[in-house]
Formats: C-alpha cells, sequence, structure tokens
C-alpha cells in the first residue's frame, strides 16, 4: 500500500469536495469587483515581502486571482477548469485532488520566498490540473471557443514545450513557479511516465529486431558473402556434402571447400 493510500484511508474524511467550483467562484467575484476597484487585485497577490509585513492571508487569497483578460476568455478559463478540476475530482475522489491541489500549492508559496518582492501567480498551479487532466484522458476532445475541435494530449504538448522555454529563457521567479507547478504532477505520474517510457523503449526494440530480421537475406553464399538482396537475380543452390545449411551461389557451387564438422 502507497504512502498516500494510507493518507487517504486515514484522513479521508477530512477532504474537502468542489474545491474547483469554490476557487471559481472565489475568482469570479474578485473579477467583478476588480472591474470598479482593480485595487482588489494587489491586495490578494502573493507578495511575500508583504506577507512577512503582516498581510498574513496573501498567501490563500492570491488562488482567487482571476485571469486578467476580457470576459469571453475568462469564462473559457473557468469553464475548462471546472471541467478538468471536477473531472480528477470525480476520478480520483475529493482526497487525491486536496492532496494534489495541496501540494502544488505548498510548493507555489514556498518557492515565492525566494523572491519576496516579486508577485507569484497561481496560473502555473492551475496549469498543473490541465496537464493531470490530459495525461489521464489523452484523447478528450477540446472544442476551443467551442468550434474548433483538439485533442488535449497536442494542446499539453504545447503547454510543455511552454514550460520548456519558460525555464530556458525566463526569469528565475518563472522558472521557480514552473518547477513547483509540476512537483504535483511528477510526484503523482512520475511511475506513470517511467513505466510509459519503458515500455515504449521495449516496443522500439522489438519494431527494431522485427526489421532487421525482416531485411536479413534468405540466402547468402558460404563463400563471397552475395546474397539474394545484393543480387536478387542469382540462382543460389545448397551444397549436400557439407555439414550443415550452406548455400553458394552458381559460381561457387562447385568450387568451394566442403564444410566438415559443424
Amino acid at each position: 500500500m502507497s504512502l498516500l493510500d494510507r493518507l487517504e484511508r486515514k484522513f479521508r474524511r477530512y477532504s474537502v469536495p468542489n474545491v474547483t467550483v469554490a476557487l471559481i467562484a472565489c475568482q469570479v467575484a474578485a473579477y467583478l469587483v476588480a472591474q470598479g476597484n482593480a485595487q482588489i487585485l494587489e491586495i490578494l497577490a502573493l507578495v511575500p515581502a508583504r506577507v512577512l509585513e503582516g498581510d498574513l492571508w496573501r498567501p490563500v487569497s492570491f488562488l482567487f486571482t482571476p485571469p486578467l483578460t476580457n470576459p469571453v476568455f475568462a469564462f473559457f478559463f473557468w469553464y475548462l477548469f471546472y471541467l478538468m478540476g471536477t473531472a480528477l475530482e470525480v476520478h480520483w475522489g475529493a482526497f487525491r485532488y486536496n492532496v494534489y491541489l495541496l501540494i502544488g500549492w505548498l510548493a507555489t508559496v514556498g518557492v515565492s520566498f525566494l523572491t519576496p518582492e516579486v508577485p507569484s501567480s497561481p496560473a502555473f498551479l492551475q496549469g498543473s490540473v490541465f496537464l493531470a487532466f490530459a495525461l489521464l484522458f489523452p484523447d478528450f476532445v477540446l472544442y476551443i471557443f467551442f468550434i474548433l475541435p483538439v485533442k488535449i494530449k497536442w494542446l499539453a504538448l504545447l503547454t510543455w514545450i511552454g514550460y520548456f522555454l519558460a525555464v530556458i529563457y525566463g526569469a528565475w521567479t518563472t522558472r521557480l513557479l514552473v518547477a513547483a507547478s509540476v512537483l504535483n504532477f511528477f510526484l503523482f505520474f512520475g511511475a506513470t511516465i517511467a513505466g510509459r517510457m519503458k515500455s515504449g523503449h521495449r516496443r522500439m526494440v522489438r519494431q527494431s529486431s522485427a526489421t532487421a530480421k525482416k531485411d536479413e537475406p534468405f540466402h547468402r553464399c558460404t563463400v563471397c558473402g552475395i546474397t539474394d538482396r545484393t543480387h536478387p537475380d542469382m540462382d543460389f543452390r545448397y551444397c549436400s556434402k557439407c555439414d550443415g545449411q550452406h548455400g553458394y551461389c552458381t559460381e561457387h557451387i562447385r568450387n568451394h571447400e566442403h564444410v566438415v564438422g559443424e
């Protein structure tokens, strides 16, 4: 039994259901308030230096920061977050989903204190929900703006590419947030990914062996080494006086030393 299984048996009764719905509701409320008072976004933001000065609500309130975009994009973001978050909760159960978010939240808050003057965003943490959903349901078809159908696994690939570029070219704050946001993903799926890589390697080896055998010649001259592939018009014969199966081209079928004692 894994550590997560033991924790679930012991603490399942403390799990909080419908966390995704609660987060979206808070973000929608903050979005509406921000239309008349943008200062609310500054109050919610996770700025570690301000936390150290006494703003102890910020490590939690930054999760309520809404997407800073127009209402259409904001609605689409919340719709996807609801769809994927609730799907993970149904698939795992509330406890495991809580743990997944908790690990990502702790890691994000923790690394944010390495750059205390820089605000941290919950975007990468929410991105980890998307990546988990894409791994579990890779063939799920997402209709972008309810029109363009795209399998979720290709969008996840683009997300990973974006994370990779952020790590290579982004600021240290961005790199740390990316690392923190995928920590929960690899803790949950590291073994699964490693197993798939091993399985893929075995399939490649089998395919390589099958291809090599397929390309092997059927006839080969024991003396000069030509084959029915290098000389498709050659007529090959086998010598009954040689021990074993030894083929010869027409030039050497009558002009070779017999193989004895194999």
